[in-house]
């Protein structure tokens, strides 16, 4: 039922269904139900919409009702961070999407708006492919979640909208559980735990058993945001502890073949929004996006590894019908990924936004994304 309410499941009509996939290319041909409909569009630059003169059929439980009270809108797609922030403080745009944490304070010493919509999903967090030896002891997993200092990457390199993860899922996430207890940062823990496992510090200080170094890489995530960075100071991090950390970009065809290799990539970035307690199991279950990889999933690079005590808990999550269940199973597919630090959590992940302070009323659904149903300019 949350799947079917999201904007990606939304009705469009009988004769959209029937054109072919190079006429669903202009989106002129799509027709919705929605406040707004497509007047023109200049693929990968503009999309302009204009009001539905005869809408009478949202929600009832919406404080809009009727037409929208915006003629139309423009979106500009501008890849560029400085462009977008320069745009709006300019007065060129009403609203822009995707602002940085280092431009908020001066999007609001200008009297410009912040909107940080949480997106209630998988934190922003590190993965371990426990197939590779490097990572296949869970001491070694323990020892990098405890080196971890995920306080003070969030002060570094983010603002208050952006809270440490205290587990799995975000703490606005239905099903979640406070593991903050589990995620401390203790680099003497971290040290003893690598030296009971049989790594020990080489002139360098980077640690190493039976010849081969402690060394892991990981491609950056280009999606999420100051990724490079995030990373990169972890790395730093972890090699207090004796434990080199490679950060990787590549090209896209590359960084999707090594991370479907956990002899290449021992660890991934995961982050996903979803309002839905399933989004544990999308992100980890084998047959979904299998953050972990398991054998049997989505790679035929993998060996050995599949934890199906973690995948029973995943698909109990699908399965059950009773609310209350489905909570309590939740959590514990959270404690199972933190006891088994299969999962690094970092912070949690909003949808930040900025806009004008005449445009009034934008309202923002369960995952973040933002609606202009009930939006209105004021006089300036």
């Amino acid at each position: 039922l949350q799947g079917t309410a999201t904007i990606g499941s939304g009705l469009v009509s009988l004769s959209t269904l029937q054109r072919n996939f190079e006429e669903l290319g202009d989106a002129r041909h799509i027709i919705g139900s929605g406040p707004f409909v497509v007047q023109d569009e200049k693929p990968g630059r503009e999309l302009t919409l204009v009001a539905r003169k005869d809408y009478q059929w949202g929600p009832k439980n919406s404080a809009q009702q009727g037409p929208a009270n915006l003629d139309g809108i423009t979106y500009i797609v501008t890849p560029e961070d400085s462009v977008r922030i320069g745009a709006l403080l300019a007065g060129q745009a009403g609203f822009i999407r995707q602002v940085q944490a280092y431009d908020e304070k001066q999007a609001t010493d200008q009297g410009f708006k912040v909107y940080a919509a949480p997106t209630r999903g998988v934190n922003d967090s590190l993965s371990f492919r426990p197939d590779n030896p490097l990572v296949a002891d869970l001491r070694v997993r323990q020892a990098l979640l405890h080196a971890t200092n995920a306080k003070q990457v969030v002060e570094t390199l983010f603002s208050a909208n952006y809270p440490q993860a205290t587990s799995v899922l975000a703490s606005s996430a239905a099903g979640y559980v406070n593991l903050s207890d589990k995620l401390t940062f203790d680099q003497a823990k971290a040290r003893q735990l690598l030296d009971d496992a049989g790594w020990k510090p080489d002139a360098d200080g980077i640690r190493s058993k039976d010849g081969q170094r402690l060394a892991l890489t990981v491609y950056e995530s280009l999606p999420q945001p100051q990724n490079k960075e995030v990373l990169q100071l972890i790395a730093q991090q972890w090699r207090q502890v004796g434990v080199a950390l490679t950060v990787k970009a590549g090209d896209a065809g590359s960084r999707t073949l090594d991370n479907l290799d956990p002899q290449k990539t021992p660890l991934t970035v995961s982050e996903v929004g979803r309002a839905d307690p399933d989004v544990v199991k999308s992100m980890f279950f084998p047959n979904n996006r299998d953050a972990l990889l398991q054998k049997g999933g989505s790679s035929d690079k993998v060996q050995h590894f599949r934890d199906d005590k973690l995948n029973d808990l995943l698909t109990g999550i699908s399965a059950a019908v009773e609310p209350q269940q489905r909570l309590q199973l939740t959590g514990d597919a959270q404690r199972y990924l933190i006891d088994n630090a299969y999962v690094i959590p970092i912070f949690e992940e909003p949808q930040v936004f900025a806009g004008a302070p005449w445009v009034k009323g934008v309202s923002f659904e369960a995952v973040g994304r933002p609606s202009f149903y009930g939006a209105w300019l004021d006089k300036h």
